[in-house]
């Protein structure tokens, strides 16, 4: 039994509900997935991402592929602030393509983002390879993600100390047939164009094996979508098992001839590999001599670095830019200004990170990400600091708790969210509000809950973070001032919120958060969190969940 669905717990609900809810969130069942892989986690606090190796194993014979046994049915619509029903759609293949309203302004298509001053402005999401949207082709309610990831005794009880190795997943899709693996890369790739992503940064976790199979396979994807939308190779560094500087030039030579490798307009090979610093400069630059003359590769570099201010100056020489991999709560984000001036006094362009929050149960850690206040600020860094690419850190990293991608308790919001930002970053310009929307944001349990299950290893807040809080947040984007109607729990009231984008935070309390817009005594734009807020809970959760009105 999944904790993911611990709202079944919390209601008393039968588990199928929960996931038909989970369903119903976005109101789309994607069909999508990829390969299945044992997985083994590798608990390396000097390393960001998750340390993962090759892929999931929990002794039950289950088989690659297996097909499932369909959808949910639709239920009844959930009432909103008001009291009134909130309609939900049906369940249906997300192909991509963003429902009218979806958003609160008009987001220019992909042609308009990649084209002028635009096309300089590029915006990367890091693709980490072990959590596609499906691991197995099999139905929701019992597949790899379900049985073993989101269920603390999966994988033979590996995850148990921690409460289970992840707190989301990808939404739930229906298992289909063909090459499903490759189709449902190419629905991420769709997903990820829609929101006016120009590529992905593919986390490069080994040079043989499933997530590297993987990820020949998402260069294909992308190939196949859209010859526009570019995948930027980067070796992990903390992962990748090689001292040799020949094999690692190989592997990339391999990619690279795929036409989806992101290369500059001179036609260089970019290679951002991450955690640069785990190798010297002079490594590095033999990596770079292999490239050219043994494969005729041209290479352009852009190492990530966990400390820039240790490592630029020493890999100038080489390199074409830089990036960080940033801190991911929204207090001292203003270190990056001084990086930002400091890589463009050295020649170098910029990829600023850009996050929405960070939670990694199976390390003890999370960063306290003040409900959207780290994905808003560091959006607005990026912006006003003057960075030429941003990467959004990540798009599927469940482990860590870090995903834009549209998922189980969040749906597209935090990907909605991002386009808004993401448009002024490419066009120079705010986009105009054309739709009143909401976005509200809320844990499921308080910071300080102890949990009462099995789990021995809580998470705790990681040095440099923003002090935790226990905050409903109300995100409008309103066309004109209005008066919103919200509740958290039993606490209900009203407030007078302005035109334009103002975020209200309010107590967290038990029980379910809702805010409805009100103009001229009529109700409009309205979400509710679909998962209530408990004060005892059995594993700890210390993500941010998120609703939209605009796919509600």
């Amino acid at each position: 039994m999944s904790h993911r669905r611990r709202p079944g717990f919390r209601g008393r609900r039968p588990l199928s509900v929960l996931f038909l809810s989970a369903f119903l969130l976005v109101g789309v069942c994607a069909a999508t997935g990829i390969a299945w892989d044992p997985l083994t986690v590798a608990d390396r606090l000097d390393r960001p991402n998750s340390g993962l190796a090759d892929g999931p194993s929990d002794g039950s014979g289950a088989t690659p592929g297996a097909t499932g046994q369909g959808a949910p049915t639709s239920g009844p619509p959930s009432p909103d602030a008001t009291g009134k029903p909130v309609a939900t759609p049906k369940p249906g293949t997300d192909d991509g393509a963003r429902p009218a309203g979806a958003l609160p302004f008009d987001l220019p298509q992909p042609a308009a983002l990649r084209s002028g001053a635009a096309a300089k402005k590029l915006v990367f999401a890091h693709y980490f390879t072990p959590y596609p949207l499906s691991l197995d082709n099999a139905s929701a309610d019992a597949d790899y993600y379900t049985r073993n990831y989101l269920n603390p005794a999966g994988e033979s009880g590996k995850h148990q100390r921690y409460g289970g190795l992840l707190r989301d997943r990808p939404l739930p899709v229906l298992p289909k047939g063909g090459d499903w693996e490759l189709a449902n890369l190419q629905q991420e790739v769709r997903t990820a164009r829609a929101a006016g992503i120009d590529g992905f940064t593919l986390d490069l976790l080994s040079l043989s094996g499933r997530n590297w199979e993987r990820s020949k396979l998402l260069m294909e994807a992308a190939r196949s979508v859209d010859p526009a939308f570019k995948v930027m190779l980067m070796p992990d560094m903390t992962s990748v098992k090689t001292d040799d500087p020949g094999v690692l030039a190989d592997a990339l030579a391999d990619l690279a001839h795929a036409p989806a490798a992101h290369r500059l307009p001179d036609g260089r090979l970019v290679v951002s590999p991450f955690k640069a610093e785990a190798k010297s400069a002079a490594w590095w630059t033999e990596v770079i001599g292999i490239l050219e003359s043994r494969h005729g590769v041209r290479t352009a570099l852009v190492p990530l670095f966990l400390d820039f201010g240790a490592n630029g100056e020493r890999f100038a020489p080489i390199s074409y830019g830089f990036s960080e991999w940033g801190s991911r709560s929204y207090v001292g984000q203003e270190g990056t200004t001084g990086e930002v001036k400091k890589a463009h006094g050295m020649g170098k362009i910029w990829m600023q990170p850009v996050s929405v929050q960070d939670a990694r149960p199976n390390q003890g850690i999370y960063d306290e990400a003040g409900n959207t206040a780290t994905l808003r600020t560091t959006w607005t860094r990026a912006i006003e600091d003057g960075a030429d690419w941003v990467q959004l850190t990540t798009w599927n990293d469940y482990s860590e708790g870090s995903q834009f991608a549209p998922s189980q308790h969040n749906g597209h919001a935090y990907l909605d969210l991002s386009s808004y930002y993401l448009a002024k970053f490419k066009t120079g310009s705010w986009p105009k509000i054309v739709r009143d929307t909401l976005y509200l944001t809320s844990r499921t349990q308080f910071a300080a809950a102890d949990p009462t299950g099995d789990q021995s290893l809580v998470m705790s807040l990681r040095k440099g973070s923003a002090a935790s809080r226990d905050t409903v947040e109300v995100l409008s984007f309103l066309t004109a001032p209005a008066t919103v109607l919200r509740t958290a729990g039993s606490a209900k009231g009203t407030y007078e919120a302005p035109a334009g984008v103002h975020a209200e935070l309010l107590p967290l309390n038990a029980g379910t958060s809702s805010a409805t817009v009100l103009r001229d005594g009529k109700a409009g734009a309205g979400v509710r969190l679909l998962y209530p807020v408990d004060r005892k809970v059995e594993v700890q959760d210390l993500q941010y969940y998120a609703a939209t009105s605009g796919r509600q």
